[in-house]
């Protein structure tokens, strides 16, 4: 009897995101796709530092800017991206905090990247607005009967 007591304990603690380091499907979604976004953000930005002219841009656009500069916006961006992606692992309330304004951060950040990558643009968009809806959602608990 004391032992069924303490399993649903535990089976309580891991349906609130506490003991056990266990995650839900949606908070792990988000962590790996923080590392891949991290990783690419760190990659466009040496890109955009070492070659200023691999990129191509369009003459008209609204935001022009210096692509050296965005090659270092998109290089510690990505780089704290990919911390806080890791540390999503944790289970800890401040890293989904930080992820989803770290998410926000990258969506206004390749939408200003549009002229140069579009297409790559969109999809790091979209996945970063995945990314603030699963960290919102929250790990979900668990209903026993």
């Amino acid at each position: 009897m004391a032992g069924s007591a303490s399993d649903t304990r535990a089976g309580q603690d891991t349906a609130r995101g506490g003991g056990g380091g266990a995650q839900s499907g949606w908070t792990v979604f988000a962590a790996v796709m923080m590392i891949f976004g991290g990783a690419m953000a760190i990659l466009e930005g040496i890109a955009a530092i070492a070659k200023d002219d691999l990129f191509v841009s369009t003459r008209n656009y609204v935001f022009q800017f210096s692509l050296t500069g965005w090659g270092w916006v998109h290089l510690i961006l990505g780089i704290v991206v990919l911390l806080a992606g890791f540390a999503l692992f944790s289970g800890a309330l401040w890293a989904r905090a930080v992820g989803v304004l770290l998410a926000g951060l990258l969506v206004v950040a390749h939408f200003l990247w549009l002229p140069y990558y579009p297409f790559w643009s969109l999809v790091l968009i979209a996945i970063n607005i995945f990314v603030i809806w699963a960290l919102c959602v929250g790990p979900q608990k668990s209903v026993r009967a």
